[in-house]
């Protein structure tokens, strides 16, 4: 493990400037602390307060979800992860973060200055800045749907999306449906790439024929479903499956503003079962979002003690309710 005089001798500075970088004290400049840290994450050097257990950190970084409040669909997930990590004395704080942020901080910098010891990430884009810093941090790393390949120190946790789109149009199929609209979530998403797969492969596994004019790609929010229900309907879509609940309370109000009945003119699935899909009776994809958490922090705990995990996939399960009904 390098030390401060490893990085003092490599830079060609005293090792009081390399403490004063380390330790964010006011009397250098910006640039030369910039150095120091850039310098000591390649060396691979942590600080001895940062290995004490009483100063054990872990962060959270969310981006692109709602987590503050119970129902939320990452409040679980979070839950799950800081009761985990606190009955084995970590500390944990959460930060919301923006493409801005990642411009402005590297990842693996701010990290060793605020003496985390390794995050959860939730909520990225495929686009976003640290997203490409991943694919190289020497920081143990766990990502909620999305993955790196070839790096060690960065694992994926999710819900087997593929077995969850499949429970979907098997249960569809069997209630004699054949022509299904997918309203998937927003683009430049891991999960939302993989379930348009899923239901792609799905859809011909039960011998039914794609449409694609019945695909579509909105956003994860319910006012995605007034852009593309119209058309699927207009199309002899007789069942709708979604890409997540909140885009399934969208549909449920389009359908009915155009005198649809559920489930005897049409069917809808959504995913994820947050508490809004009881409330609806929805039909959809339960995946456990406090189990989630807590496999999550399981996955970053092994990468700590330098136990390499590429994916963690956790079982969805069918919830059937009273918005998926036989083809009349």
């Amino acid at each position: 493990m390098a030390t401060i005089k490893d990085i003092a001798s490599k830079l060609g500075i005293s090792v009081s400037a390399v403490s004063k970088g380390l330790n964010g004290a006011s009397d250098i400049s910006e640039e030369l602390r910039q150095m120091v840290l850039d310098t000591a994450v390649e060396m691979g050097y942590s600080t001895k307060r940062s290995r004490k257990e009483e100063h054990r950190k872990l962060a959270i970084f969310i981006e692109n979800m709602e987590y503050e409040n119970k129902g939320d669909f990452g409040f679980d997930i979070i839950l799950g992860f800081k009761q985990s990590a606190f009955k084995h004395k970590w500390d944990v704080e959460v930060i919301p973060v923006t493409p801005a942020f990642q411009l402005s901080e590297k990842y693996d910098t701010y990290m060793l200055k605020h003496g985390f010891s390794g995050s959860f990430v939730l909520g990225f884009t495929l686009h976003d800045e640290w997203m490409k810093q991943f694919e190289h941090t020497t920081t143990p790393t766990v990502l909620f749907d999305n993955f790196i390949s070839k790096n060690p120190n960065v694992s994926y946790i999710g819900t087997d999306n593929y077995e969850g789109i499949d429970l979907a149009i098997e249960h569809l199929a069997n209630l004699g449906h054949k022509r299904i609209a997918f309203l998937n979530g927003s683009s430049h998403s891991m999960v939302s790439e993989q379930r348009l797969d899923a239901f792609r492969l799905s859809m011909v596994h039960h011998g039914l024929i794609v449409d694609d004019k019945l695909t579509a790609y909105g956003y994860y929010m319910a006012g995605s479903a007034q852009d593309h229900v119209p058309a699927f309907l207009d199309l002899g879509a007789t069942a709708i499956m979604c890409g997540n609940d909140l885009i399934a309370t969208g549909v449920l109000n389009e359908c009915r503003l155009r005198k649809y009945d559920i489930p005897k003119d049409i069917s809808v699935i959504g995913f994820d079962d947050i508490p809004i899909a009881s409330k609806c009776n929805l039909t959809t994809i339960n995946q456990d979002r406090h189990e989630l958490g807590k496999c999550a922090y399981v996955a970053l705990s092994a990468m700590t003690h330098h136990i390499a995990i590429s994916k963690t996939l956790m079982r969805p399960r069918l919830v059937i309710r009273n918005t998926t009904g036989k083809l009349s």
